[in-house]
């Protein structure tokens, strides 16, 4: 990583934690609740920190890593999660943008020494990791779907279903795009009209939403607030669409995988193609988690450092670094003065708001699924049936300990020790390439 992508990260990672120790925007949304009490005076920096290094920690250690190692690619999770607790833990603004920065720096110079120390091992580990993403695209196409199920039950998802399929065969067989797109897309218009339809009806019942008139002074006093802190945001925004486009950064789980599988690409429209696909997956992410986030914010007065997620996109398709940062800088704004409409467009639609709990857990059983697929995938990759049977061991030793690894990193983790082993196996002459 030449020096231009260091600095890039190294401010990223440095505005970051001055937003955070301003308690204008933090990664994590556990940790944005707590906030306006540290803000108010109701909580210490050094309890606010604890707090915020107790949520953050099994991320860092568990996906950010892991991602990062599977892929090559630097991740949330793995910079801003540490920078949150850095800007919530230290007094000084001034010392937590250097402490930040120095975190983006330790992290860009020790990845290449663990990516030489990986590639010269003499079973290839770190390329049978692709596999690791081979599942996931498939997988998360089939969120919107999932989402139904979970809300509304079994006959409106079985509904939602075959329109579903009839519609990927139809894309495959009559056109070139790719079908999970057009998954997605249908998926999610079925989600939302099946969310108004029943609130319509609901209130032609005579259930109408819950009064939310009585919150309307605090959501306008923590809007006025993240709108004070808009230009560090903005700041912010430019920085993570313009490290996103210089190819060294993935948005989220949805799209790290899909994103180093098209930067292998050599072939230029087919990479064009591959990278259009991840912008709109990560879109439709976006868009499951605005009741989220929007919600999150108005309540709180503490704004996400991604925002909506949609700076992602921006990244994955501007031209050049400055392009991307600069509709990163607009589209933060855009997402900060539409706040106060999209909270009001959500009271009237409580299922919608609702919804955004489904949407969520539903990506997250779906990428849990497709790791764990894409592990196995990979393992079997490394060592045939004794790469699985190691690989085995190691995710269910997990479970049985009550998961000291996420679930969502856990076949990540077990395949990329599962490499080890078998490398100390054949450097041993117990196990043949």
């Amino acid at each position: 990583m030449d020096v231009v992508h260091l600095g890039l990260v190294a401010s990223l990672c440095a505005m970051t934690a001055i937003v955070a120790n301003m308690s204008a925007a933090v990664f994590h949304d556990g940790i944005r609740p707590i906030l306006p009490q540290l803000v108010e005076g109701n909580m210490t920096r050094r309890d606010a920190g604890s707090v915020a290094f107790g949520l953050s920690i099994g991320f860092v250690a568990s996906v950010g890593i892991s991602f990062t190692l599977s892929t090559g690619l630097l991740n949330p999770w793995l910079l801003f999660l540490p920078t949150d607790i850095l800007g919530v833990m230290i007094g000084s603004r001034v010392l937590a943008g250097l402490a930040g920065g120095l975190w983006g720096i330790l992290v860009v110079t020790s990845l290449s020494a663990v990516n030489t120390v990986l590639t010269g091992l003499p079973i290839d580990a770190l390329g049978a990791l692709a596999e690791l993403g081979t599942p996931v695209m498939s997988a998360f196409a089939l969120f919107p779907l999932l989402a139904i199920f979970y809300q509304f039950g079994w006959r409106s998802g079985a509904v939602a279903a075959i329109v579903v399929i009839i519609s990927r065969l139809l894309v495959m067989k009559y056109t070139a795009i790719y079908p999970e797109s057009i998954q997605i897309f249908i998926g999610m218009v079925m989600l939302v009209g099946i969310a108004i339809r029943k609130d319509l009806n609901d209130r032609k019942n005579g259930i109408s939403p819950p009064d939310m008139s009585g919150m309307h002074s605090l959501f306008d006093e923590r809007t006025k607030r993240i709108v004070k802190n808009l230009p560090f945001l903005a700041v912010t925004g430019a920085l993570i669409a313009a490290v996103t486009n210089a190819g060294i950064f993935a948005g989220s789980e949805v799209s790290i995988y899909s994103l180093a599988e098209a930067y292998k690409l050599t072939d230029p429209v087919a990479q064009d193609a591959a990278m259009k696909q991840v912008a709109l997956s990560e879109f439709m992410r976006g868009l499951g988690f605005i009741p989220l986030i929007a919600t999150t914010a108005l309540t709180t007065g503490v704004y996400g450092v991604v925002g909506m997620t949609f700076v992602f996109v921006a990244g994955y398709l501007a031209p050049s670094v400055p392009v991307a940062a600069a509709l990163g800088a607009v589209i933060i704004c855009a997402e900060v003065f539409l706040l106060r409409g999209i909270g009001g467009f959500l009271e009237q639609f409580p299922s919608i708001r609702n919804s955004s709990d489904n949407i969520r857990n539903s990506m997250n059983t779906l990428m849990e699924f497709a790791l764990l697929i894409g592990g196995v995938l990979a393992v079997m990759k490394m060592g045939s049936t004794t790469g699985f049977t190691i690989f085995a061991i190691l995710y269910y030793l997990n479970e049985v300990m009550g998961r000291p690894i996420l679930k969502i990193a856990a076949p990540a983790v077990a395949a990329i020790l599962t490499g080890f082993v078998l490398n100390m196996l054949y450097l041993m002459g117990l196990f043949a390439i």
